[in-house]
């Protein structure tokens, strides 16, 4: 009885150190992972809709994004978003920089050597497309020709196991929509890609077809590093299970349009478009131009750097700020990047990028001033520049420390009323204000910077979201391989600060300014001479052109006058009417950005241009017209008639012969005013001769030598058509002939 009752105790105890030992780490290891407060780094890919992209709003969404985001709730864990790309996200896992990753992974023997994988939670696939346009029916069809493939994926493994066989070379790329790219553009005759990213990018537009059948079933998983984080493994599979069991999964593939296994119904892809962006004329250092006549800045380098990196075509056009936003709104641009901080107001109206800088705002006044705070502003005038973050300041701050704003188009025109003694100080963003002081403008900051804003790149809302998927994609690959550091070293520039030369208020920065060599009066000419030679060629190309157009419709306009039929009289007298009435500014504005939101088309500058000056002095030409007709006597025509000539005939030979010798005077001096004109066709991006002036101020800040350079090119020109117009005058006017 002893015996037994030793053994069972032996028994108990054995049985109690073996729960012990098994169950109670479980126990600890649970109570852990419940209470644990870690913010988990989760890597994922940066384009891979639809399991991973940014929406029109800038936020990453998608089918892995929601997964992830529903298990965390589900089980109580924190966890911070990475888009990296696919092979940094696996670097950035395997170095420790990321306890996790997920990004459409698929699950194979060689990656479960490095890594521990989830449960499945996506069945996918991989398919070749080809462009619409192809004759390739079938993978025998790629023999000789080339496949594009993105790098670490099953689609590239598939192709290198292929390519002997069908006897194709492979093209290899970091991302989709650079993949896709190369076989729109034809480098590359087909494309592989996991069906149901490939199934979503076709949806969306992008213009390629699948061909043969869905090839190496993979299902995708979620992964750690091997044998590091097995709570966030047991994590994931637990709230995998139970989102799939309250019907959170069939709704989160519900809503990308993919069913598990099958191929995704909607995507978003870079195309071959050329796109219009529409940016700032004088905002140095993002845009400017140098001494060459060629756009440079921060922004200009930054746009050509994505564009390339993300292979899409663009067109950039200098509009001015304000004229900028109304092209996109119009639909005349299909973005802008014009140093545009990113307010919640103008989110109402725009989409953004992620911020590609970060800047703040300053006030200046003249290195001599008494000026030393804003409250020394009191009962002063205060320069800013039209729709700007300094603009928005100005106008909070003016009753606060009781000043008055001047509202300027640009910055040159801005500084240089602070510089004339109008305004006693200038607003504006602190590394354009840095740029300027440290390229001679004799100014400097007082108080702190203010208003610290981020600067994005701006598509209309709803509009061009592959636009802003590329902009992000490219900035992030640019910051990563250092082309971004480099832009912004060029022109002195370092993230989130103001420019190098901002600290103006300095010796050392004074002292730098005061040392910029200005150039004299003839060193603007010679040095200026091409640019100034170009603008001058087209205000004279538009002048002449809008006069000639104007002259055609001035006829027809003074003879319908002129007729005696009162519809035709009635009509030419409402058109005159309405044309002289209105202020080109307005026409330009309506014609260039009101016309195309109107009826959905698109209208060149330059086109709108010369239909602005036409139909304006086409009016006048009309009343020249009128007069001249009237002028003749009224015994001619009654003399032709009475000869048996018609009344068209008395017109053409009698009447107008003489008519446009009383004309010419006043032609000549309608030209003149035409030409004047063209200088207001700068708000619409014409870079004619006053807007050459203006671009080469924002280089060079001299704006005294180079408006009177720009003054005398006028009086030049001017005054050769009034000479003109004194011969023809005295030549076949005063000394005219009888008919």
């Amino acid at each position: 009885m002893i015996k037994f009752k030793k053994q069972s105790w032996l028994i108990f105890i054995a049985s109690l150190m073996t729960l012990l030992f098994t169950v109670a780490p479980k126990v600890a290891f649970a109570t852990e992972t419940a209470s644990s407060d870690k913010t988990y780094t989760i890597a994922t890919d940066t384009t891979f809709a639809p399991f991973e992209f940014q929406d029109e709003n800038g936020d990453f969404v998608g089918i892995d994004v929601d997964i992830l985001a529903a298990i965390a709730e589900d089980q109580d864990f924190k966890y911070e978003l990475k888009s990296l790309g696919f092979d940094a996200a696996v670097q950035a896992v395997e170095s420790g920089q990321a306890d996790g990753m997920i990004a459409g992974m698929s699950i194979t023997d060689e990656r479960k050597q490095t890594f521990d994988f989830t449960t499945p939670y996506y069945e996918s696939g991989t398919s070749f497309a080809v462009l619409d346009s192809s004759d390739i029916q079938s993978l025998e069809d790629l023999k000789g020709k080339s496949v594009a493939v993105k790098t670490g994926t099953q689609g590239a493994t598939l192709a290198a196991e292929l390519a002997d066989q069908y006897g194709f070379t492979v093209n290899t790329f970091d991302d989709s929509p650079n993949m896709y790219q190369d076989v729109v553009a034809g480098n590359s005759v087909a494309a592989v890609e996991d069906t149901p990213v490939m199934g979503y990018a076709i949806s969306q537009g992008l213009e390629l077809r699948m061909i043969g059948e869905k090839m190496s079933p993979a299902p995708y998983g979620f992964a750690v590093l091997k044998g590091q984080n097995p709570e966030l493994v047991e994590m994931f599979n637990a709230g995998l299970e139970n989102i799939k069991a309250n019907g959170k999964y069939d709704e989160i593939l519900a809503k990308y349009g993919a069913e598990e296994g099958q191929s995704s119904t909607a995507a978003t892809t870079t195309s071959d478009k050329k796109y219009t962006i529409a940016t700032d004329t004088t905002f140095a250092p993002f845009e400017f131009q140098n001494a060459d006549g060629e756009f440079v800045g921060i922004d200009v380098d930054i746009l050509a750097a994505i564009a390339e990196d993300q292979g899409f075509e663009y067109e950039l056009k200098s509009l001015g700020f304000d004229a900028a936003v109304q092209a996109v709104e119009s639909g005349q641009a299909d973005g802008m990047i014009a140093g545009m901080s990113i307010t919640d107001e103008r989110k109402q109206t725009f989409d953004f990028t992620t911020p590609y800088y970060e800047s703040g705002t300053s006030f200046a006044v003249l290195e001599n001033s008494d000026v030393q705070s804003l409250e020394d502003l009191e009962g002063k005038s205060v320069a800013v520049k039209t729709g700007t973050q300094g603009a928005e300041l100005a106008a909070e701050l003016a009753d606060q420390y009781g000043f008055t704003v001047n509202t300027f188009d640009d910055s040159p025109n801005m500084y240089q009323d602070v510089v004339a003694g109008n305004s006693a100080a200038a607003v504006e963003d602190t590394p354009v204000m840095g740029y300027a002081i440290s390229q001679g403008l004799e100014l400097r900051m007082i108080g702190e910077k203010m208003s610290p804003a981020p600067y994005g790149f701006a598509v209309l809302k709803g509009q061009n979201p592959e636009l802003i998927e590329m902009f992000n994609a490219g900035l992030e690959n640019i910051k990563a391989n250092g082309t971004y550091d480099e832009i912004l070293a060029t022109y002195g520039a370092d993230e989130g600060q103001s420019s190098a030369a901002a600290e103006s208020s300095s010796s050392e920065t004074t002292n730098e300014a005061a040392a910029v060599e200005k150039d004299s009066f003839f060193e603007q000419i010679t040095n200026n001479f091409s640019a100034l030679m170009k603008g001058l060629g087209t205000t004279v190309y538009l002048a002449i052109i809008s006069l000639i157009i104007a002259t055609i419709a001035g006829i027809f306009l003074g003879l319908m006058r002129t007729s005696g039929n009162a519809v035709l009289s009635g009509i030419a007298t409402v058109y005159i009417d309405i044309m002289r009435g209105l202020p080109l500014l307005v026409m330009s504005f309506f014609i260039y950005f009101g016309i195309p939101q109107m009826f959905n088309i698109q209208i060149s500058s330059i086109v709108a241009g010369i239909l602005t000056l036409s139909l304006n002095a086409a009016a006048y030409m009309g009343e020249i017209v009128r007069g001249g007709i009237q002028a003749i006597d009224l015994g001619q025509t009654e003399a032709a008639r009475s000869l048996g000539l018609t009344k068209a005939q008395t017109m053409r030979r009698v009447i107008l012969p003489q008519a446009v010798k009383v004309m010419v005077p006043s032609f000549i001096n309608q030209f003149v005013i035409t030409l004047k004109d063209t200088s207001i066709l700068s708000v619409i991006g014409i870079v004619e001769l006053t807007q050459t002036g203006r671009i080469i101020i924002a280089r060079t800040y001299q704006s005294g030598s180079m408006w009177l350079i720009i003054g005398l090119m006028y009086i030049i020109i001017i005054t050769i058509l009034t000479k003109l117009s004194d011969y023809i005058e005295r030549r076949y006017v005063k000394n005219k002939s009888t008919i």
